[in-house]
């Protein structure tokens, strides 16, 4: 009986009389395998063969098969695909049946419908396509000797030694009947994360529009420029710092003091070495008498912390037309003072002030407790947010007076509010300079367990402050009144903790106040870790979306390019043709009565097939409806990955040659 002879054809093959063998020139070869051969080596096993049992070498001929598990795809020596290279192709041959799933976007599926994602490629099954995954390297080898035993017609494969493995290209999982793959695609929200995002108007592929519209007003603050028709006396440049914007008005009230008797003034300025910014502390008409004091400026310099403005540097200009000392501060674009967030007069709901006219008139006892019930009552503040804030408050005393440091600065003025109500201490240094005692000169240091506890005590009033929404109650003859307010509004802890910052009777300690804080700061970093998870979950939608845009950098330098290398028809020929063909198919479909059909959900997923190289075929048509190509996502990803290093090397030999 003759043998028949059967040619391996790869089934992502193009016909020899198809068209697109004219936009191809990449067509594999293969070697036909002649069955008289398979015939003859089966014919010499015998059932009855003696064991036998021989080394084998790693130059042996031998085909040694992988550890592999059940379900995986099946790598062998290359020795093995040498003898057959009709076998040597990833995809099956067509001895193989394997269904596969249509393309949603194919011309069977009707453009009014949304496509809908293709199936997970970790789901190998009857309905699904194995997934193309590209070889990095060779596939692995045997990497020692082994020895090989033939019993009744079954070779069987022992190592020499525990030590020795075999390494091949298994993407299995081991333990797992699941594999892995290559593709990249954003998967979804997580569960965990859909539970703790705002329930409307979320984005399932872009960034949440809250996310994003405060990160452009920030952006917007940062690169923000000053009007010189409104500030003609602005310097244009101090120190190493340029363009200076102002982030308040500038005082020009001299009875208006901010620190001891001076001044202040902030600006926004821009480093000209590095192109950072910063946030300027200007003290106006301040002289240095004494160098010892940088001494705290090198330690401020030394303090990072989350709840902390850091501290770049301190230096003396007379740029501004006087003796000024300038404190530079990290920049946090969008912030605003605890004052202004929570202590503004426009919360007074239309009440006026009778002692207005006359701020120096002595009040009535009656006025005053009326005043800071009517404050707390009308907007109180939730007990939650305001353990939040001692949390974070106490965390940042905790870092500074561990440094040897006091904050000296403790006021709604100099506590700055972030996003997420991040609270950061600014104007950290400032007084530790301006009030330099002249006596303690030799030990600069002297008086910082003072000026601790002073910060304690600073904390409790602030702390007193917003339980009441009112700076009123911080006064002395007032404290007893708000103390009654605390107690009969909030719970017995925060009042015990207000008592044990305002007492001076005993030496206190931030770390004291940890018991009374207590399970609350669990609650504070569940918050935390929740909003780490979110923005996260952002971050990855982003990076899917920057691999996109790469991708259609790549086509929008290829497609429509109206000369390369002398070529006017370079983007009409070859592979180029066929990527503007996808183009088309991927940006400019129409409905069944002409209508543009724009469905973002079959760009994501065109371009997403398109950047892992599946093998699904796609039905691209000419414009004028005269010529049809059939062709897989793999060989357009070959076309694009080619005509790009075409256009990126002729880019680079030309930056060479000037």
């Amino acid at each position: 009986m003759d043998h028949h002879v059967y040619v391996y054809t790869t089934p992502n093959g193009v016909p020899q009389e198809s068209k697109l063998a004219t936009y191809m020139n990449r067509q594999s070869t293969s070697t036909p395998v002649a069955t008289t051969n398979l015939t003859q080596s089966f014919s010499k096993i015998s059932i009855g063969s003696p064991v036998t049992s021989k080394k084998v070498t790693p130059q042996s001929p031998e085909f040694v098969p992988s550890t592999r598990i059940v379900g995986s795809s099946t790598s062998a020596s290359p020795n093995f695909f040498n003898s057959f290279p009709g076998l040597a192709g990833t995809t099956p041959g067509p001895g193989y049946t394997r269904g596969v799933v249509d393309s949603p976007h194919s011309g069977t599926v009707s453009p009014h419908l949304t496509p809908q994602p293709s199936p997970p490629p970790h789901a190998i099954n009857n309905c699904s396509p194995i997934p193309h995954v590209a070889l990095e390297k060779p596939i692995g080898t045997v990497a020692v000797a082994a020895y090989q035993e033939n019993v009744g017609g079954t070779t069987y494969f022992y190592p020499t030694s525990a030590d020795n493995s075999i390494t091949t290209n298994d993407t299995s999982v081991p333990g797992n009947s699941s594999i892995t793959s290559g593709y990249q695609v954003y998967p979804g929200t997580p569960s965990h994360v859909t539970a703790l995002k705002s329930r409307g108007g979320n984005s399932s592929f872009f960034i949440s529009e809250d996310t994003r519209m405060d990160i452009l007003s920030r952006n917007a603050l940062t690169l923000i420029q000053p009007d010189p028709e409104q500030f003609p006396d602005l310097p244009q440049e101090v120190d190493n710092y340029h363009e200076l914007c102002p982030l308040e008005p500038i005082p020009t009230n001299p009875l208006q003091k901010a620190h001891l008797g001076y001044q202040a003034s902030m600006y926004k300025a821009t480093h000209v070495k590095t192109g950072t910014r910063h946030c300027l502390r200007r003290i106006h008409g301040f002289r240095l008498q004494n160098t010892k004091c940088m001494t705290y400026v090198d330690m401020w310099k030394k303090l990072i912390h989350s709840n902390i403005v850091q501290l770049k540097e301190v230096f003396t200009t007379k740029t501004f037309g006087d003796n000024s000392m300038v404190f530079v501060y990290d920049y946090h674009p969008g912030s605003e003072t605890l004052l202004t967030k929570h202590f503004s007069s426009d919360q007074l709901n239309g009440y006026v002030d009778p002692f207005a006219t006359d701020p120096s008139a002595p009040r009535p006892y009656s006025h005053h407790k009326n005043n800071i019930l009517r404050h707390q009552q009308s907007n109180k503040l939730p007990e939650s947010l305001i353990w939040n804030y001692i949390i974070q408050l106490t965390s940042a005393l905790r870092i500074i007076h561990a440094a040897g440091l006091a904050c000296r600065s403790l006021d709604p003025t100099k506590i700055i509010l972030t996003v997420g109500n991040r609270l950061r201490l600014s104007c950290l240094g400032v007084m530790d300079v301006i009030m330099n005692d002249t006596s303690t000169a030799t030990n600069p240091l002297a008086l910082v367990q003072h000026y601790q506890q002073e910060d304690l005590t600073a904390l409790g009033k602030l702390v007193l402050a917003l339980a009441c929404k009112s700076t009123m109650a911080v006064q002395r003859e007032n404290i007893s009144t708000a103390l009654e307010v605390v107690n009969r509004i909030y719970t017995t802890d925060l009042r015990n903790l207000i008592m044990y910052l305002l007492s001076q009777q005993q030496r206190r300690s931030v770390t004291d106040l940890m018991p009374m804080i207590g399970a609350r700061f669990y609650t504070q970093l569940d918050n935390v870790q929740s909003r780490t998870d979110v923005l996260e979950n952002e971050v990855s939608k982003e990076m899917e979306n920057g691999r996109l845009f790469r991708l259609l950098v790549k086509l929008g330098t290829i497609n429509e390019r109206p000369e390369f290398n002398m070529d006017g028809t370079w983007s009409e020929t070859g592979d180029r043709y066929m990527l503007k063909l996808f183009r088309d198919y991927v940006f400019h479909q129409v409905t069944e009565d002409g209508r543009p059909w724009i469905d973002m959900a079959h760009v994501v997923q065109c371009l997403n097939k398109l950047d892992t190289g599946v093998p699904e075929k796609v039905c691209l048509m000419s414009r004028d409806e005269q010529s049809i190509l059939v062709v897989s996502y793999m060989e357009l990803k070959h076309c694009l990955e080619q005509s790009f290093d075409e256009v990126l090397n002729a880019s680079v030999a030309t930056d060479n040659v000037t």
